[in-house]
């Protein structure tokens, strides 16, 4: 009777965990979907339907319903999701294949080979005894040249025919110094090339190869027409793998990468590494709007940081190399520097911008004062200088001779002038040529009739702005080496962390001007920076040469 009861309670233990899994397997099953059609009312002495239409077990004569397994749960209905009629969502762009395959042939690799002195890096012809086994190996491996003698280094680079004549554009740096250089073709021809003519700033070169037949051209399109997020295509000979094409955007543009004095770089993050200089960047109309020149990698390959030289500034490059050989720059003659917040809020400007002009060179375009230092240039023939870097690059792509307006800023009025621009020469710098300088017409000192000059002399050093300033005389030309040129009030100590010191200034500069006005006298700086106090300035614009009379601006906090 004992073992009856075990076996029974054993059993009942045995179905209720049985239903409690069950039960779990159930509640987890989703529901079907509900009909329209009302289900039927259930029989009064019917047993309420189990979920899921799940019958209960039936109980059997002589044994308990309890001892009954629940019956396995019908399989769940298959559902078949119908693809929606909407239009399909893009996986990706368009192909470029079509693009591609009409431009491949236009872009070539550019081979150079060039003789460079052994100077002890790379291998050198080992030390072996005469008559040592290996002698004649290691003769024939370098060619029996010892540390005294060269070696050929190879280099390889991309470039496209812009001309079907035999016209190629590529990176000056691709081909510089370069014995020989070589175009090879997609087809894998090769031609010998010429160099036309190249220009280091822009880093830009044109070649000649000269074909048996007519080549496959591109053409230049406009990059002002670029915007930023629009697709670019690059094609060129990375790690000298030929015609490779990648795609990317237009990150950015107008980049300064301190890479030459007209940068104003396309950048992009289409992949660009080593052996893509000088390669082509293609819009999506199949035009040049780009000469991939340089990248930012802490490896060596492509991060997505690439710069392209843009056809705005490149195309007048290469027609004047195709024409002339050389480039032909405007050249305006003006030393200039930048407008600084400080400086802005000391000229009245209402922000920071435009070119300070800080000198004007003897002997050139400006012959007649037409800009005079302290001016601010503002616009250049119709185009704004947002900044001091614009002005040169806009000069730079003016022809020359041509006569143009400059509206600048002077005395707190805005003036314009016209300007004939004369040649910038290669070996002249981008804004100045010397450091020889015409002093502004009120600049110039006054004549030395023993009356006003005598007494500025006679006044004692002043103290101003953490400066400690001195009468310009001859005791303290000698001091300080100050040219004979050099007119105004010397400076003769600077007081350590004072803001005179932070803005540069220092022992032996002179100043010329304060506030746009001459001074001779120390006595005369400290006037005028009282008055420009009293006036609510916060800066104190001043005019400073050093001692070979180069001069610069500086605006000085007077708080």
């Amino acid at each position: 009777m004992a073992q009856s009861v075990l076996l029974s309670l054993k059993k009942s233990v045995a179905v209720i965990s049985m239903v409690g899994m069950a039960g779990g397997a159930l509640a987890q099953t989703p529901a079907p979907p509900a009909t329209t059609q009302a289900p039927a009312a259930p029989a009064p002495d019917a047993a309420p339907p189990s979920p899921q239409g799940v019958e209960p077990p039936i109980a059997q004569e002589g044994i308990e319903p309890e001892a009954m397994l629940p019956a396995p749960p019908t399989a769940a209905p298959t559902v078949n999701v119908q693809p929606s009629a909407g239009p399909a969502i893009a996986s990706g762009p368009a192909s470029v294949a079509d693009l591609t395959e009409g431009l491949l042939d236009a872009v070539v690799n550019i081979s150079t080979s060039q003789s460079v002195a052994n100077q002890g890096a790379g291998p050198q012809t080992p030390q072996v005894p005469e008559g040592a086994p290996f002698e004649e190996f290691f003769d024939d491996f370098f060619d029996g040249e010892g540390p005294e003698g060269s070696q050929k280094v190879n280099s390889l680079g991309s470039g496209f025919v812009i001309d079907p004549s035999g016209y190629v554009v590529t990176n000056n740096h691709v081909i510089e110094d370069a014995d020989d250089i070589e175009v090879v073709f997609p087809d894998g021809s090769k031609l010998k090339a010429e160099l036309v003519g190249t220009d280091t700033k822009t880093d830009l070169s044109v070649l000649k190869v000269e074909p048996k037949a007519p080549l496959k051209a591109v053409h230049f399109g406009d990059s002002r027409q670029m915007r930023i997020g629009d697709w670019v295509m690059a094609i060129g000979n990375p790690f000298g793998l030929g015609g490779s094409v990648t795609l990317g955007i237009i990150s950015a543009r107008g980049r300064n990468i301190n890479a030459g004095p007209y940068d104003n770089f396309i950048q992009t993050d289409a992949a660009i590494n080593k052996g893509n200089s000088g390669g082509p960047l293609f819009n999506m109309r199949g035009e040049v709007i780009g000469i991939n020149t340089a990248i930012i990698s802490p490896s060596g390959g492509s991060i997505g940081i690439g710069f392209a030289v843009p056809t705005e500034l490149a195309e007048n490059i290469v027609n004047q190399l195709i024409e002339f050989g050389e480039t032909r720059r405007g050249w305006l003659g003006v030393r200039i520097q930048p407008v600084t917040d400080e400086v802005a809020e000391s000229l009245g400007l209402d922000r920071a911008r435009g070119a300070l002009v800080s000198g004007v060179v003897e002997g050139g375009p400006i012959a007649n004062g037409e800009i005079k230092a302290g001016d601010v240039i503002l616009r250049f023939d119709g185009q704004a200088v947002g900044e001091m870097r614009d002005l040169p690059r806009a000069v730079a792509e003016s022809p020359v001779g041509k006569e143009v307006d400059v509206v600048v800023l002077r005395d707190g009025k805005e003036q314009t002038v016209k300007v004939t621009l004369g040649r910038l020469e290669d070996s002249t710098d981008e804004v100045a040529e010397t450091d020889e300088t015409v002093e502004p017409e009120d600049g110039q000192a006054p004549e030395d009739d023993g009356t006003e000059q005598q007494d500025g002399a006679e006044q004692g050093p002043v103290e101003i702005l953490g400066m400690t300033l001195a009468a310009l005389d001859e005791e303290q030309r000698q001091a300080f080496g100050i040219a004979e040129s050099v007119e105004g009030v010397v400076v003769t100590a600077v007081e350590d962390g004072s803001k005179a010191a932070e803005k540069g200034l220092k022992p032996g500069d002179v100043i010329v001007e304060v506030g746009q006005d001459f001074v001779d006298a120390p006595a005369a700086v400290s006037e005028r920076v009282d008055a420009l106090k009293s006036e609510g300035r916060r800066n104190a614009h001043l005019m400073v040469a050093d001692p070979t009379g180069a001069l610069r601006f500086v605006a000085v906090p007077v708080e």
